[in-house]
């Protein structure tokens, strides 16, 4: 998967609804689940380095916390991961006004 900007074939898109902005939106959805967990994982990490007595050499020194953090930046953005679920179908999304019809 790639970790920078790519250009699409919008035609890709819309296979699965026939529809470009509906995809747009299930994309947006699904990335927003993505950069949620994201942060709650990452939160849950740094969170077993707090302490309530922080001195100087434990800001400089703490070599884990910081690699941790290189780690998250390398990944790639919740958007990229979301557009390559989506176009792999390993989404699940509904509309629930085309099914009332």
């Amino acid at each position: 998967m790639p970790s920078t900007t790519v250009t699409r074939d919008l035609r890709q898109l819309d296979k699965s609804t026939d529809n470009l902005y509906e995809s747009l939106v299930v994309v947006a959805k699904r990335a927003n689940q993505i950069s949620n967990n994201i942060k709650e994982e990452l939160h849950s990490k740094l969170s077993e380095f707090a302490s309530s007595n922080d001195n100087l050499e434990e800001v400089f020194e703490n070599r884990e916390q910081i690699e941790i953090s290189k780690h998250y930046e390398r990944m790639p953005k919740p958007t990229l991961i979301a557009i390559d679920e989506f176009l792999n179908n390993k989404v699940y999304f509904r509309n629930p006004s085309k099914e009332q019809g």
